[in-house]
């Protein structure tokens, strides 16, 4: 692990624990420099990576200030919240195309290579000539769910079994399935403004929704703790048509919300691949030690927008019942398609367009911060 990382989970592990309270100065870098034997820029790395996780907030010659709060600040009619996106996003301006905002630096993601694409495609044609006209089981093949538990816990500090890895047909086929096994008459708590094909999803499957108003850290507070619902579907990583990104203190939130309220969280992350930030962010998945959280994620952002294969995480509690509801179907991702994927992962296409596309987002981004 790289020296800066070192720092930034020794630092962060602090903060969660509260050695450093909410809203007190962190050391100046070069006094963490000196405690730490390291250098200066190596302490200026980690510092941006608090930053960017929203545990802590740099102020222009003053410091570095604690954002975190921890769960003594949860609590709901006291909390004060960030400011409400109450008019600003329209139902005509929230467009069912993710890719509609036009000054978003994201705009220029480019998808992989039809190139390596294809190369891929031949390859798996020629080596799994058989195994293609292969029936896929009900989760998926089981090559390319070994595949994304491999990357995930390399890159995403995901740990999770092959076996609690469920293959779909783009993220809108996974939350049907998830209401057909927590059932319609659960109410699903949803971010507002947000993605409306979301609403749509649920309500077309007869699940009850609930609006949650979205502040600049994620769910009001107030509306969270004073919600009825029993499943809260959140997309933490730039929720869209806002962009905001839940703070950690926020994700710590949500989790002590599911504690509190026997509450299932649907963590949507979507693009979070491409955040600017030297390191992956961390996810509500892997941030939760209670077994309450579902996680989606697809390719169709990161390779194609016509690749349409989906993955979800069960928590371990909920896979004999996702098994005895979901069984029954037949994936439907071709087995080629899976297999096509399953290889770009394994070979490290997949690994190395991600981080080519978050280097020219961080170079752009930076620009953009200079002008």
């Amino acid at each position: 692990m790289k020296k800066y990382l070192e720092v930034y989970e020794d630092i962060k592990k602090n903060i969660v624990n509260q050695a450093y309270k909410y809203k007190s100065k962190l050391p100046s870098k070069r006094v963490m420099s000196s405690n730490y034997g390291v250098s200066v820029i190596t302490i200026e790395h980690a510092y941006e990576l608090l930053c960017d996780e929203g545990y802590v907030k740099a102020i222009e010659k003053s410091g570095y200030y604690v954002l975190y709060k921890s769960g003594d600040y949860f609590s709901g009619d006291t909390y004060q919240s960030s400011y409400k996106y109450e008019d600003e996003y329209s139902d005509e301006k929230d467009a069912t195309s993710l890719d509609d905002d036009v000054n978003d630096i994201f705009k220029d993601t480019k998808p992989l290579s039809i190139d390596v694409y294809a190369k891929t495609a031949r390859k798996v044609l020629s080596m799994n000539e058989n195994e293609i006209y292969d029936k896929s089981p009900s989760f998926g093949n089981m090559r390319l769910r070994k595949a994304i538990s491999a990357y995930l816990k390399r890159s995403r500090n995901i740990q999770v079994t092959p076996d609690r890895i469920v293959i779909g047909a783009g993220s809108e086929y996974l939350y049907k399935m998830i209401v057909s096994v927590l059932g319609i008459d659960k109410t699903y708590g949803i971010e507002t403004p947000g993605y409306r094909r979301i609403k749509e999803v649920y309500e077309s499957n007869f699940a009850k929704t609930e609006f949650l108003h979205l502040t600049s850290d994620g769910i009001d507070s107030k509306d969270l703790w004073k919600s009825k619902a029993d499943v809260l579907h959140v997309t933490p990583f730039r929720s869209y048509p806002t962009g905001v990104t839940a703070s950690a203190g926020k994700k710590r939130e949500y989790i002590k919300w599911s504690i509190d309220k026997n509450g299932i969280i649907i963590e949507d992350d979507f693009e979070s691949e491409y955040t600017t930030s030297r390191r992956a962010v961390d996810t509500i998945f892997s941030m939760d030690q209670n077994d309450k959280v579902i996680y989606v994620n697809t390719f169709s952002r990161t390779i194609s927008p016509s690749v349409r294969t989906a993955y979800m995480l069960i928590p371990k509690s909920m896979k004999e019942m996702f098994e005895e509801k979901i069984g029954l179907y037949s994936c439907p991702v071709p087995t080629f398609e899976q297999l096509i994927v399953a290889s770009l992962i394994e070979n490290g296409d997949f690994e190395r367009h991600i981080n080519r596309v978050r280097r020219n987002l961080r170079l752009k981004n930076e620009k953009n911060t200079k002008k």
